[in-house]
């Protein structure tokens, strides 16, 4: 009996450790077990095409909500050309309502629900010897025109589990491709939006197989390790143990984690902040709201104050890079509460801000409330909403539009300087800069076309021109700063119109070639000729001291200055995010009210008076990053 063990991934880069679960489980008994992934953009026919000629007997598909759809489509065009084939579907998105798939989709012949790997298996060996489909326990299965679910498994014992993690097909790839991995299964909290909340406690693996399973990945060249545990750092001892471990044996690979940040404790903040090597570790951690009355309603415990103080402790130590998550449409989270959450969160400026929106998930609790909320939601995957009884659909697209410049603006990492400039110094607030440039994009129907790197700099120079935005000279030099540096090599073109002159530009390198001990004791060291420097090097004068304005930017927002500001404003007035010195006028973080916007870029552009050459060096270091010096004019 020949079993293909599928799924469609949501990009290539990506891999299954469900389906590699499952053979491992099985292939002790049952030899002939394929492994077959392919992504959800490939063309439906490719991948019929490609199971076909593998002549399977059984396929067994791991769905979920961004493949269920590509999936069940496949499984309608398979039973067309192989009427002979068994398919069996397992995976969250079928497991709570197997019924449901079974009725929409007449080629599904079982669903396999929770742990798959005894349930598989044992199915397997039904269908290979006596058929005795009832006794098999977690699955659903078609007996003539009637459908049937067997009562549940217990769950697995996870330490009887065989690694999925040996197989050596996966070897020539682990360097290419994110490895998913887990140290335990199940959730302690109980989100009423989420699927993890529906099997209560947490199980682990032995902490001794873990680290052997994940030293063998190491040292066969994976670069990226993704933990899929829901809440990695809730077991404090077992935590603390793997960090020790991946710091003393990473060789440069990477490990993601998902996190709950108001429960670590402090010695755990310390250990990192002393101890993570800077790039190794990667956390995710689930905000989604700061309203209280919206966390109580999804019965999401979280404590906003110590959730901020251990991501500002992280960012800090500087060597942990962090991604925010935000779900928009919870309850009781309308427009203007949800631009709170949104300025909440982004003033600890996360690496990453997610900005994503509610779906309901089949099997949370928060579907079976739907009809209290008035949800309206997409009917096929992801289910995502389309109204609330606090946000209309209208609310729902503008800040669809948010999310679209968030991400290409500030996820992105394209333009930090200027954003950072832009949210503290010039908008009423972060949210205020992304929904109006949203807005902007929108009415210019970008949204409908794509967009190369200089169109990035050249739409958001249009939108802050059009606006009359003032300290253009400044923003606009923050822009070309970001643009040089977004560059591994010295770039062919600009977005701006005009560079230095060719007198300029002559008069400073031969001061640079004269003098490299102004820039750096290394690019003295190099002895570069004028003529050398100029494969490697780029120039620009900006009309303003730039040092002073990076200082005005530095530094971290969400600190006690800023929640010591806003306990002390009047009701009402809302706070910007200027923070730091700017020239000779020293404004304390988040003192500066939004009506005196207008005194604080004056101010600002008083203080960095004169001008700043700006020196970017290409191809200096292995890291391949550009660097750049100052000199003031």
């Amino acid at each position: 009996m020949r079993i293909v063990l599928a799924t469609l991934n949501a990009k290539y880069i990506h891999t299954s450790l469900a389906i590699r679960l499952l053979k491992a489980y099985s292939e002790h008994e049952f030899e002939d077990i394929l492994l077959a992934e392919y992504t959800i953009k490939d063309p439906v026919m490719n991948i019929v095409s490609d199971l076909f000629q593998k002549k399977p007997d059984v396929i067994g598909f791991s769905c979920y909500i961004w493949n269920i759809e590509e999936t069940v489509k496949l499984i309608g065009i398979l039973k067309q050309v192989m009427p002979e084939v068994t398919i069996v579907l397992g995976g969250p998105e079928v497991s709570y309502e197997p019924l449901y798939w079974m009725k929409r989709e007449a080629g599904i012949d079982f669903v396999v629900n929770g742990d798959g790997e005894e349930t598989f298996h044992h199915l397997l060996q039904e269908l290979r010897d006596e058929r005795k489909f009832h006794f098999v326990y977690g699955a659903a299965y078609r007996k003539g025109e009637e459908l049937i679910v067997n009562p549940p498994r217990p769950k697995t014992d996870l330490n009887t589990l065989p690694t999925p993690h040996r197989f050596p097909d996966d070897l020539p790839d682990l360097s290419k491709r994110i490895v998913y991995f887990e140290t335990s299964r199940g959730c302690p909290f109980n989100c009423q939006f989420c699927l993890s909340s529906i099997e209560v406690g947490v199980r682990y693996y032995d902490i001794e197989r873990v680290k052997s399973d994940l030293l063998y990945l190491i040292e066969n060249g994976a670069k990226v390790i993704k933990f899929l545990d829901r809440t990695f750092n809730i077991n404090r001892s077992y935590a603390m143990e793997m960090f020790q471990f991946l710091i003393d044996n990473h060789q440069g690979c990477v490990f993601q984690f998902e996190i709950t940040a108001d429960i670590m404790r402090p010695e755990v903040l310390d250990f990192l902040a002393q101890n993570a090597p800077p790039g190794v570790f990667r956390f995710e951690i689930g905000v989604q709201s700061t309203n209280d009355e919206t966390n109580e309603l999804v019965k999401r415990r979280q404590n906003f104050t110590k959730l901020s103080r251990t991501v500002m402790k992280i960012k800090a130590s500087g060597n942990i890079d962090q991604h925010l998550d935000l779900i928009a449409g919870l309850p009781m989270e309308d427009y203007s509460t949800f631009r709170k959450t949104f300025n909440d969160v982004f003033a600890m400026e996360p690496e990453e801000l997610q900005l994503g929106f509610l779906k309901m998930l089949r099997g949370t609790g928060l579907r079976a409330q739907a009809a209290k909320y008035d949800y309206t939601y997409m009917e096929h995957a992801p289910y995502e909403i389309l109204s609330s009884h606090v946000m209309p659909f209208s609310d729902i697209i503008r800040l669809k539009r948010l999310e679209d410049v968030l991400e290409k603006y500030w996820n992105s990492h394209r333009l930090d300087h200027t954003v950072k400039y832009l949210i503290r110094h010039v908008f009423q607030s972060p949210f205020d800069f992304f929904q109006e440039f949203g807005d902007y994009w929108e009415d210019r129907g970008w949204q409908k076309i794509g967009h190369q790197l200089e169109d990035l700099f050249t739409r958001l120079h249009a939108f802050l021109t059009d606006r009359g935005t003032d300290a253009m000279d400044i923003i606009t030099g923050l822009m070309k700063l970001d643009y040089f540096l977004g560059h591994k090599y010295k770039p062919r073109k600009i977005w701006w119109d005009v560079l230095l002159d060719k007198a300029d530009w002559s008069k400073h390198m031969k001061g640079i070639a004269a003098h490299p001990e102004l820039i750096s004791p290394q690019l003295a060291e190099a002895g570069y000729s004028e003529r050398e420097l100029q494969k490697f090097m780029m120039l620009e004068v900006l009309p303003f001291r730039l040092e002073t304005v990076l200082d005005s930017i530095s530094g971290l927002r969400a600190d006690e200055g800023l929640a010591d500001a806003e306990a002390n404003a009047e009701p009402n007035v809302e706070m910007s995010g200027v923070s730091g010195n700017i020239g000779e006028v020293n404004v304390a973080a988040a003192a500066v009210a939004v009506n005196d916007k207008a005194t604080a870029v004056a101010e600002a552009e008083a203080g960095v008076e004169g001008h700043t050459l700006l020196i970017v060096l290409y191809q200096q270091d292995d890291s391949q990053r550009a660097q750049y010096y100052t000199l003031p004019l």
